[in-house]
């Protein structure tokens, strides 16, 4: 890799840190969204709705993280991810004093947005390097999952007992307080603030929407939202399942962190993987492990396959991502970025609350087996849609 690209250029290193300490939150919301939601709820039919309340929360933040960012640039933005973050945490140790599952998907809720406004830290680091090194930035912008999921499970394993007799409330506290100490690397960044955000108009804005329609564009957000999707509906599910067919919490938890690591390592190449062999064939490999990762789930419910299923999972939704989220830098202007994104990120954050939502009433209703047929079918359709599309876009 050219020196200029990591030596020389803090505010992608800034970048890079501030979304490694900011991300060790996932890991540990998938955990603790599942577990809080089973102890506070008044019905098991509802343990993942803070954990689907999550997803939905990037719905509704999506967009407006992305136009504030397009106006205010996008640091702002992180910081207010930050406050949300904190916010949210402190809500879900009260919910636990105080033993209320509204207030725990309330909490969800303002995580789920805090969550959704760090996704652009992948975009901000493409806005860092030149249209050549963008997959690698992307991609290895990725890469601070990899920590993530060592350490957001080791603090949620440390902390979950810290207040005692309280369970859980000690790792909500340790989510707000490393929130905080993500501001640190954030704050040693220098991004720019953009001129032309503030002057466009809301016509001009809704006017930008119509690079949708463009075969490229739409591609990418398709298979972004499949990947996300997908992922979210084997995967928010996994520790009730493994739970409900008889392995402990901590079993659960150590299937999420390698998924988790499976999400996130294979960033340290994806990028250069989409240099050498190009987009679509890196986000087609990556919809077949997707679909790998489904037919394993079918085969059995032990151990190994909820591991197997969930590393394919992982490692299926690294290239599918990553893939979708090149061919969307690259399709899209400077000036229609702002709108752009935000639809994207609203899109897949629509299929991806479907999708957790979906999974609570089948995992709740029907069992695991049958949510993979599901996923089953559901990816056969979008690898087909996928091929016909990549075929037309070659023709052009």
């Amino acid at each position: 890799m050219q020196r200029s690209f990591v030596a020389r250029n803090g505010n992608y290193l800034g970048l890079l840190v501030a979304n490694t300490i900011l991300g060790s939150a996932m890991p540990m919301l998938i955990i603790l969204g599942g577990l809080a939601g089973l102890m506070l709820a008044p019905s098991t039919a509802l343990a993942t709705l803070p954990a689907s309340l999550q997803t939905l929360a990037g719905l509704l933040a999506a967009a407006p993280f992305s136009l504030m960012m397009s106006k205010r640039g996008r640091k702002a933005g992180f910081v207010a991810g930050v406050a949300c973050a904190v916010l949210g945490a402190m809500i879900g140790a009260r919910a636990l004093f105080v033993d209320s599952f509204p207030l725990i998907c309330l909490a969800h809720l303002t995580l789920g947005a805090a969550l959704a406004c760090f996704q652009y830290f992948r975009f901000a680091a493409a806005e860092t390097v030149s249209a050549e090194w963008q997959p690698v930035a992307i991609s290895l912008m990725l890469t601070s999952g990899l920590v993530a999921a060592f350490v957001g499970p080791q603090l949620f394993i440390a902390t979950k007992d810290a207040l005692a007799p309280i369970p859980l409330a000690g790792a909500y506290v340790a989510l707000a307080a490393l929130s905080i100490v993500g501001l640190g690397p954030l704050a040693l960044t220098r991004l720019p603030v953009p001129t032309h955000g503030a002057a466009q108009s809301l016509r001009e804005r809704l006017s930008s929407l119509s690079v949708l329609k463009h075969r490229s564009v739409r591609l990418a957000v398709g298979m972004g939202a499949v990947s996300q999707g997908i992922m979210v509906f084997l995967m928010v599910p996994t520790p009730l399942a493994m739970i409900g067919c008889g392995f402990d919490e901590d079993m659960a938890g150590d299937v999420i962190r390698w998924h988790v690591v499976a999400m996130f390592a294979p960033s340290f190449f994806t990028g250069f993987l989409v240099r050498k062999f190009g987009v679509h064939q890196i986000a087609l490999i990556g919809l077949a492990l997707l679909i790998m990762s489904s037919i394993t789930a079918l085969s059995g419910q032990s151990s190994a396959h909820f591991y197997g299923s969930l590393v394919l999972l992982g490692i299926g939704w690294n290239f599918g991502f990553i893939g979708a989220t090149t061919m969307l830098a690259s399709a899209v202007s400077e000036d229609k970025k702002g709108v752009v994104q935000g639809a994207n990120e609203t899109v897949i954050a629509l299929v991806s609350t479907v999708c957790a939502f979906a999974a609570g009433a089948i995992i709740a209703g029907f069992g695991w087996a049958v949510l993979a047929v599901v996923s089953l079918g559901l990816l056969a359709v979008a690898l087909a849609v996928s091929l016909k599309e990549i075929r037309l876009a070659r023709r052009l």
